[in-house]
């Protein structure tokens, strides 16, 4: 869980300043779009091949090779001169985001009983949240004093501390598949579903993370934008330690039902708020909508799939997760282009009979997964 801490922190301190930093040397608006986003394409192209390596060697090798990568593009990113090399370090940076991702959910999963695994990725989840609610915020202030560059130094040395408490490890997760028996796939089939569910649910919540800030100016709202994701991490906090007994026990029909519930309450609510407790309590509801779904997505996946597709079946949750984050921004941009901005997140509400079609087409499946544990 550190090591995701840790890894999660390098990502998320540079993410939200590469545009910035791309433009500060002299590379124009719109490549420095495209570089932004490189990273993200990069580690969707290579989810599978990341799911089946998983599933193939050991995972302490993938997560230490991913953990070096990204203290690699990092450093990279101090000696970049120009738009070329920024997109090579950025490419750099996608694969060891995406083994790192996959590998290390995988062998968090490994680590611990099957009967506790909802559990146990609540955690995983809870670290992840927690590094990717400190790390822009603390760089986006720190940056403004002390610039870009002590940032990516910051970045570097939390990917280096990742490599190093991952030696503290004793069970490195061998592979003991026979690598002729097991073939290449692109997805695990078993959890498909979860993916495209996962990912529908996810789209309401990128589109906010790109665009929210935009809302609120757009809507002269008199808001502190700033305190929306604070609050949705400190709400997820407390969700996840307190219901942390409760993954392993209740099905996922029970959970999907409470997160559609809560997602139609904060799509209502970021519609009408004109104040900031209207702001936090839709940011409450975006922890239950989407924040409790990651991880009960997640376990799910990981419950439905056999034993030597672990991995795999990580890597096409995780896929769901990627072409959520990739449609989110691009929605956000088109929707108010052609509807009025009070429509900006009620059309968003069509994602719920669509996931609600998904899961009574697969409800035996999906609840089944809490007996199989």
């Amino acid at each position: 869980m550190l090591a995701t801490f840790f890894y999660q922190f390098s990502i998320q301190a540079i993410n939200p300043l590469m545009n910035g930093y791309a433009r500060h040397l002299g590379i124009t608006s719109a490549f420095a779009g495209v570089i932004v986003g490189t990273m993200s394409i990069t580690s969707m192209l290579l989810r599978p091949f990341a799911g089946n390596l998983t599933d193939r060697i050991s995972k302490y090798r993938l997560a230490l090779i991913g953990g070096s990568l990204c203290a690699i593009s990092d450093f990279g990113y101090l000696f970049a001169v120009n738009a070329t090399w920024l997109l090579i370090f950025r490419i750099v940076n996608g694969i060891g985001f995406v083994l790192c991702t996959v590998c290390l959910a995988t062998w968090m999963a490994f680590l611990v009983p099957r009967q506790h695994l909802g559990a146990a990725m609540g955690y995983y989840g809870l670290l992840n949240a927690l590094a990717m609610a400190i790390a822009p915020a603390l760089a986006i202030s720190i940056y403004q004093l002390l610039g870009y560059k002590f940032i990516i130094i910051l970045a570097a040395l939390s990917a280096i501390t990742m490599v190093v408490v991952i030696q503290l490890i004793d069970n490195r997760a061998e592979s003991s598949i026979d690598l002729k028996e097991q073939h290449f796939k692109i997805i695990q089939r078993d959890a498909l579903p979860v993916a495209i569910i996962f990912s529908l649910l996810s789209i309401p919540y990128f589109v906010t993370q790109a665009d929210i800030v935009m809302y609120v100016q757009e809507r002269h709202l008199h808001i502190t934008v700033s305190l929306f994701f604070l609050c949705y991490s400190l709400v997820l906090i407390v969700i996840r330690i307190l219901l942390k007994n409760y993954f392993d026990t209740i099905s996922f029909g029970i959970w999907f039902s409470i997160c559609i519930m809560a997602t139609i309450g904060y799509i209502l609510l970021l519609t009408i708020m004109q104040n900031n407790f209207e702001m936090i309590l839709a940011a409450g509801l975006m922890a239950v909508g989407f924040g409790v779904m990651v991880s009960v997505s997640q376990s799910t996946a990981l419950l439905l799939a056999p034993m030597k597709e672990q991995g795999l079946a990580n890597a096409t949750y995780y896929l769901g997760s990627d072409i959520g984050m990739s449609l989110g921004p691009i929605i956000g941009g088109i929707l108010p282009t052609i509807f009025p901005l009070k429509f900006f997140y009620p059309v968003m509400l069509l994602i719920v009979p669509l996931t609600a079609i998904l899961y009574l087409s697969n409800r035996r499946k999906l609840n089944s997964a809490v007996q199989y544990n």
